[in-house]
């Protein structure tokens, strides 16, 4: 616990924020998630239990932190660590860090971006140096890694206490430098593209080119299958931005834009490569 903050700020209760939330409660931190609206926050709380009397199930048996759910930026002033958890959305991202800082001017502060530049985004502080980024995994609880992104201005003290609050939550970290899609997008959007390619083209069912990974290569879970549990419309926005960046190797196929026009977004919308 000795390496955890005593209490961690999400901004953001949606499902990466509400994981995230879990992963420092069930290490002993206390949790206050911050939500912009009555309905968002309640939502943001179930969220949050249910995924815990999940673990308990399992057999977690804690100690657990305290978890605060508020609607207020500025119950953040007490927090030693607020993690942004709001969705891929530069503008929003900038903004909602501004306020962060605002709001908690002794905290240290992550960006829980997958593929946003995080030296872009530092710009919107006047305290760059206090930015690093922490990409979870989702599901977080499951999720055994977190890519710590370092930017060209951010604290190496901060880095390296990014790198013990990963350990304190029982995960392995990779640490990067900010660049386009980091390493796990980059990789990861690459292989799915690929793979949907395949798809569009009629080399194979989606079941059998997510088996070639999963058996062939011993992947947890299939390009396809993944690209359902993420999202489609969230792979397509980070497939966009990594094209705009690093080139054409990494433009949407149409297929993946059809999908995501016609609102087929993966599990969360019940129907994406697969139907669930």
């Amino acid at each position: 616990m000795s390496s955890l903050p005593r209490i961690v700020g999400v901004y953001g209760g949606g499902r990466m924020g509400a994981g995230i939330a879990h992963a420092f409660l069930s290490a002993g931190s206390d949790v206050i998630v911050v939500e912009t609206s009555a309905d968002t926050a309640a939502a943001a709380r179930d969220r949050v239990e249910a995924s815990l009397a999940k673990a308990v199930e399992k057999g977690a048996t804690g100690p657990f932190g305290t978890l605060t759910v508020s609607t207020a930026a500025e119950d953040l002033a007490a927090t030693e660590l607020v993690v942004e958890a709001v969705p891929e959305l530069a503008d929003l991202k900038a903004q909602v860090l501004a306020s962060i800082e605002k709001a908690a001017p002794g905290a240290d502060i992550a960006t829980n971006t997958s593929s946003l530049s995080v030296d872009a985004l530092a710009g919107a502080l006047t305290e760059p140096s206090r930015l690093v980024g922490l990409h979870f995994f989702n599901p977080v609880p499951a999720s055994s890694l977190v890519e710590i992104v370092v930017g060209a201005r951010t604290d190496p003290a901060l880095v390296t206490r990014a790198q013990q609050w990963v350990a304190g939550l029982a995960k392995t970290a990779i640490t990067v430098t900010d660049s386009p899609g980091f390493a796990s997008s980059r990789l990861g959007v690459m292989l799915a593209l690929e793979a949907m390619r395949m798809l569009e083209e009629g080399v194979a069912s989606a079941e059998d080119i997510d088996t070639a990974m999963t058996l062939g290569y011993r992947h947890p879970v299939g390009p396809l299958r993944t690209t359902d549990i993420v999202g489609l419309d969230v792979r397509l926005d980070i497939a966009e931005h990594l094209a705009r960046e690093l080139g054409p190797r990494f433009e949407p196929p149409a297929l993946l834009r059809e999908l995501v026009a016609a609102g087929k977004l993966g599990r969360k919308s019940g129907e994406g490569f697969y139907t669930w």
